[in-house]
């Protein structure tokens, strides 16, 4: 078959048939570009000699001195324990983000589903809540915890952090959208509420659960203020809180800085590995 010759006209409607195409993946290639430059330069610095740590983009070689050293107590100036660090991290993280999404599902459920006096008050205050900065409860928070003895704990890190407003404005509208006759049917067929909730509501809500608890350990796992205000003693703290105070005698240690850097962004990035397929479903739902 013969090979058609390439005519101007012809380079014209190639053009007008790929051009977009390849300018949406040359604008996309450099956007993911732009968002993955940072964290591809913290790992490389991370496994930096140290001598070359933020004085060379691309090091001579690679090293895992600076995670060594971080898992080794950081021996070679004021110790602290990097290792518990990330295992408190990943105790508080996982169990406020626990408590945040069964309070979040039950009070969604009820707000959505059931009747009862006063529900459309409860749910315009939360509504209210979501448009006033949380900070302004910090001092009425750390003033009730030291009163009741959780300060220096991981329930006063854990327990003021149970309840997130947007995730129950989310099950709200989700639960909202299920069809009620679903619902109507297991009830006729001698279903308790309990039951409908366990058996159909909540394996119905396994995608728009995994956004919301995707959102809610990252927005927990990255919680600087609080856990900095109400725990003071370094076996307690988070490994965020570590990182933040890494000054003064750390100063000359970039190289662990970036390590603890990247060991505090792996899990998320695992957890998001894991859920992206429910990750992906949920999100649809919140884009209609």
């Amino acid at each position: 078959m013969e090979r058609q010759k390439l005519t101007w006209p012809r380079f014209v409607r190639l053009a007008d048939k790929y051009g977009v195409m390849i300018l949406r993946w040359a604008l996309a290639l450099v956007g993911i570009g732009f968002a993955t430059a940072p964290y591809l330069y913290m790992i490389l610095q991370s496994l930096a000699p140290w001598r070359e740590v933020n004085r060379r983009l691309i090091p001579s070689s690679l090293t895992t001195r600076s995670y060594e050293w971080l898992l080794q107590g950081s021996a070679t100036a004021v110790a602290r324990p990097w290792l518990r660090g990330f295992g408190n991290s990943v105790l508080v993280t996982s169990l406020s983000t626990l408590c945040m999404l069964v309070v979040a599902m039950l009070a969604g459920y009820a707000l959505a589903r059931l009747r009862f006096r006063g529900r459309e008050g409860i749910y315009k205050f939360i509504l209210f809540q979501m448009f006033y900065p949380a900070i302004i409860l910090l001092v009425p928070q750390f003033l009730i915890v030291r009163y009741l003895g959780l300060y220096n704990t991981y329930a006063g890190m854990i327990i003021p952090r149970a309840v997130n407003i947007w995730a129950i404005f989310m099950y709200v509208s989700f639960f909202k959208s299920v069809n009620p006759a679903m619902l109507e049917a297991a009830r006729i067929d001698g279903a308790s509420e309990t039951q409908v909730l366990f058996r159909i509501v909540i394996p119905l809500s396994r995608s728009i659960t995994a956004v919301i608890g995707l959102f809610l350990f990252m927005e927990r796992w990255v919680e600087l203020l609080w856990d900095l205000i109400v725990v003071q003693e370094y076996p307690m703290m988070t490994l965020n809180v570590m990182i933040a105070t890494m000054s003064g005698p750390y100063a000359s240690y970039p190289g662990p800085l970036y390590a603890a850097s990247v060991i505090l962004t792996v899990p998320i990035i695992l957890i998001f590995l894991v859920f992206s397929k429910h990750f992906t479903q949920g999100f649809k739902f919140i884009l209609k």
